[in-house]
Parts: C-alpha cells; structure tokens; sequence
C-alpha cells in the first residue's frame, strides 16, 4: 500500500463549446474554453507542488490523449484515468474506487474549477485524511469544492442533488448516519456562473492591488486581458 496519499483533479478537454458552458453567455464560447484552460493549467500547476501523487480524471476517453498533452509539461508526474458514470456522484465515487484499488491509503479529490485556492487548502486536506474518514472544504454555493477519503462512503455520492444549495449538509448528514469522522476546511467558492466569474475577477484584482499571492497566475493574466463589463 503507498503511504504516499492521491490527489485526484476532475478535468475536461478546453473545447469551445463544452467547457464552462455556464459563462458561454457571457464570454463566449472560445473565451469561457481559454479561459477555463487557464483553470485547468493553473490548478495542475497547484497539484504538482504537493506532496502527494496526482492523478487527473478526464471526463471522457475521448479527450485523454488531449488533456495529457496539455498537463504533462506544467505536472509531468500526473497519471491518468478516465471518468465513469452516470451524474457527478457515480463519477466521483469511481475515481476513489479506482485510485484506491492502486492501494493509496487516502485520497483527495479536488475539480478544476477552484482556480484561486491556496494550496494550503489541498495540503490541509490530505494532511486531515490520514485520521479522518471524510475531509470536505465547502463552497459557498451549499456544495463543497474538495472532498477527502480514506475509504468510499458510497452513501455520500448516491442520490444526491448535486448541483443544488443542499449537498454539503445532506453529505455530512449521511456520513454521520455511516458513523464516519469528519474534518471541514474553511468556505471558498468555485467558478461557474457569470457572478461567480465576477467574484474571482474582483478577488484578483484586490490580490494584484495588495501585492499579494495570486495563486492562478494564467487566469489572472487571461482575466486581466478582458475588457472590464465582461
């Protein structure tokens, strides 16, 4: 079994079209694609400087040649699988079904649309997980954006909501019904919406203006590149 515990990044091929559908209103097909590759890249970049093994989840077989090419040179160390099921849950509890089959002892799976996230965060979290069951970092959207296991808890991925402002408490009500541990992480916010993408950009800018850490340098730059009303 590797004492080493798995970091688990859920990833999609940037196409126009399909990535970040949510903004395409706003921005555009081509412009929510690039910048959700900056998200991409920049969280990749975030995973390698962690002490865990990083594993990225493709969404489909069809684009894992596509996003190997593009994480290999920022996480040369990445492995690959590839996403299976039905809805988000199905999906996520194969991913720690598959990286535990490996014999990782623990596992943390964070998506790629978090791109502001100190790493701190992420090593929190695999740092929880060697002594508790479940490790989850709410989002202020009633979800949560990582989630962390030392063993599958399949009650906390099978018919839930997801997507709406309820899964982080009906996750933690499960899990205490399952008589599992539990750590959170303190609240962050993910990016889907066109106020969520209004938040990042003002968080950013605040950074900049502060002179302090910016931890998605490409999105920064790509975001600071766009006329300001979008």
């Amino acid at each position: 079994m590797s004492a080493v515990p798995a970091l688990i990044l859920f990833a999609r091929n940037p196409v126009p079209g399909r990535a970040k559908t949510r903004l395409i209103p706003a921005l555009g097909a081509e412009v929510a694609a690039e910048l959700y590759r900056c998200f991409l890249l920049d969280s990749l970049e975030a995973a390698a400087g962690q002490r865990a093994d990083v594993l990225v989840a493709v969404a489909d077989a069809d684009s894992l040649d596509a996003v190997r090419n593009l994480a290999s040179p920022v996480c040369p160390r990445a492995d690959f699988l590839v996403q299976e099921g039905g809805d988000l849950g199905q999906r996520m509890g194969h991913a720690f079904e598959a990286v535990f089959s490996r014999g990782y002892q623990s596992a943390v799976l964070v998506g790629t649309d978090v791109p502001s996230l100190p790493p701190l965060r992420v090593n929190d979290a695999l740092r929880y997980c060697s002594s508790r069951d479940l490790v989850l970092g709410p989002s202020l959207d009633g979800g949560y954006y990582l989630i962390g296991l030392r063993k599958v808890i399949p009650e906390c991925f099978a018919d839930l909501p997801w997507g709406g402002p309820t899964v982080l408490v009906e996750t933690l009500r499960r899990a205490h019904e399952a008589g599992a541990s539990v750590s959170l992480l303190d609240p962050w916010y993910d990016v889907d919406t066109p106020e969520d993408l209004r938040v990042l950009r003002s968080h950013l800018t605040a950074l900049d203006l502060a002179r302090d850490t910016i931890f998605c340098p490409r999105t920064w730059e790509f975001l600071h590149r766009l006329p300001p009303e979008t």
